[in-house]
């Protein structure tokens, strides 16, 4: 008939393919429509799929996309978790040297309980009075002390964690900007040392990277790392923001050849560490632990840990006394219990330890006590990625701020919420090539570089306003916090300053 119309035989040819086609695919939907049915009505897992087959899969459909229609969507700037639209897009704007200035007022709700701000005094200081940010020695009993005034610096990530091409990244961005990079307790990677800056290199309870055949800490490997020198300190992990009480988890998926090699472990396996050191199991040998490294190395070294109790730190900074103080740790970072980039049970990552926002100003107001706030250096960790959260800990008595999060939103993160799997959308944290292709470590190292001058010029900024000459002169009658009846009082009253020695006068 068609034929009889003058239509071309090729037309035709092609119409009755497609109609068959069609017939095809839409069996083939009839079909597998049929057999979803019968799977959802005969299994007995899910209630849902059982009295609602087909259709019920929907449900988790919905529920997998409604992470992202929130996140772009219908949540507010400021309301997002674990990070909200606007802390993220300054570190975006900061990292590619864009605009972060604001206009037409503050969408920060300044009348909330716990809302920081900061005491603006009558009298600026002036460009011309104002001076760079002072050196600060780590170390004194050792060989070979760190001396930097480095004051925003890349927390610990490991290359595992992170792919090969978002440490690089980081390595190079922050040897830039004269920031030090923490290897996180992967061990040491070429990526790592590509950037040529410094570098803590974290120790952690599985020992990767310095462990002998049996997985004990090997001395050889120690002293193969201190022979380099951008290897600045060697940091001891008792515990991180994310996981408190429970070793790093990385999936098997993400053990590759190379990590492996790195790290002492089997290829594909689950690398999962202890959860606390073996060998250290009360004050005495964590101290002894600390001494031997830093014998070994002849360079500081200092532990994590996050803020639960604090009996055990008093006890501990009496042992110093009693030891001697060149026995302390050459400095304590703090992590805080909202810590994150790692894979974490939900029940250590929601409700373990201590916030850094409560746990950072006792940890100083202790070490002042015993007077060893010299002594022991402080850093800061934990969702500290704004010049505002960096300036916050300085105030309350913090020598240095490392960040992880914010780094990753400068490398170009999205809060995708893939960190735990191999399929991060941005190359961050996974190891596909086809993922990793995305992030091109030159261009993000500018973007790394960018990020920390940035918080460092605004924290000089926040510091000018309140009338010191360099951000390390803040304290605590610079921040200011909301009270639970809506006034705003002096951190200084809420947290009023130690006199040094005070604890020991009492004993």
């Amino acid at each position: 008939m068609l034929e009889q119309m003058g239509i071309p035989t090729f037309v035709i040819e092609a119409l009755t393919f497609f109609v068959l086609l069609f017939v095809f695919v839409i069996g083939l939907l009839v079909l597998g429509t049929i057999i979803l049915y019968v799977v959802d009505r005969t299994q007995t897992k899910h209630a849902v799929r059982r009295n609602f087959p087909v259709i019920g899969r929907g449900r988790y459909w919905m529920e997998h996309i409604g992470v992202f229609f929130r996140q772009y969507f219908f949540a507010m700037d400021r309301e997002e978790m674990p990070f909200n639209r606007e802390q993220r897009s300054y570190v975006y704007r900061a990292a590619k040297r864009d605009d972060t200035t604001l206009a037409f007022g503050s969408t920060r709700n300044l009348h909330d309980t716990g809302t920081i701000m900061f005491a603006n005094c009558a009298f600026p200081t002036m460009r011309k009075d104002a001076v760079k940010t002072r050196e600060i020695e780590v170390g004194p009993y050792c060989e070979t002390p760190y001396r930097t005034s480095a004051l925003f610096n890349v927390s610990g990530m490991s290359y595992g964690a992170l792919s090969k091409v978002a440490v690089e990244a980081l390595s190079k961005g922050s040897a830039k900007a004269g920031a030090w990079m923490n290897t996180g307790e992967g061990g040491l990677s070429s990526y790592h040392l590509s950037g040529g800056g410094d570098i803590v290199f974290q120790i952690g309870t599985a020992k990767y990277g310095v462990r002998d055949e049996n997985g004990n800490l090997s001395d050889i490997k120690l002293k193969e790392l201190a022979a380099r020198d951008n290897i600045r300190m060697f940091e001891l992990k008792l515990a991180q923001g994310a996981k408190p009480g429970k070793g790093g988890i990385l999936p098997g998926e993400k053990v590759s050849e190379e990590i492996a090699e790195i790290r002492g472990i089997k290829v594909g396996e689950d690398s999962i560490s202890p959860n606390r050191h073996p060998e250290i199991n009360d004050l005495d040998s964590l101290l002894d632990t600390i001494s031997h490294v830093r014998s070994v190395t002849g360079k500081p070294v200092g532990m994590k840990t996050v803020m639960g109790s604090f009996e055990w730190l008093e006890q501990m900074l009496e042992k110093i006394h009693e030891r001697g103080i060149e026995s302390a740790p050459d400095f304590i970072t703090i992590d805080s219990g909202d810590g994150g980039t790692g894979a974490a049970p939900m029940s250590l990552m929601d409700y373990m330890g201590l916030p850094i926002w409560e746990s950072l100003p006792v940890v100083v107001d202790k070490l002042n006590a015993y007077a060893l706030k010299d002594r022991v250096k402080v850093i800061a960790s934990g969702k500290l990625i704004t010049p505002a959260d960096v300036a916050w800990a300085l105030c309350m008595g913090a020598d240095f701020v490392v960040s992880a999060r914010g780094f990753m939103f400068s490398l170009g993160c999205i809060q995708a919420l893939q960190c735990n799997k191999n399929t991060c959308p941005t190359g961050i944290t996974t190891h596909d090539p086809k993922l990793q292709r995305g992030l091109v470590p030159s261009d993000k190292a500018e973007r790394v570089a960018n990020y920390i001058e940035h918080v460092v010029y605004e924290v000089g900024v926040i510091a000018h306003s309140c009338g010191v000459k360099e951000p390390r002169e803040l304290n605590r009658s610079h921040a200011i916090i909301v009270q639970e009846n809506g006034r705003p009082n002096a951190m200084s009253h809420m947290y009023p300053d130690v006199k040094v020695g005070e604890q020991l006068a009492k004993n």
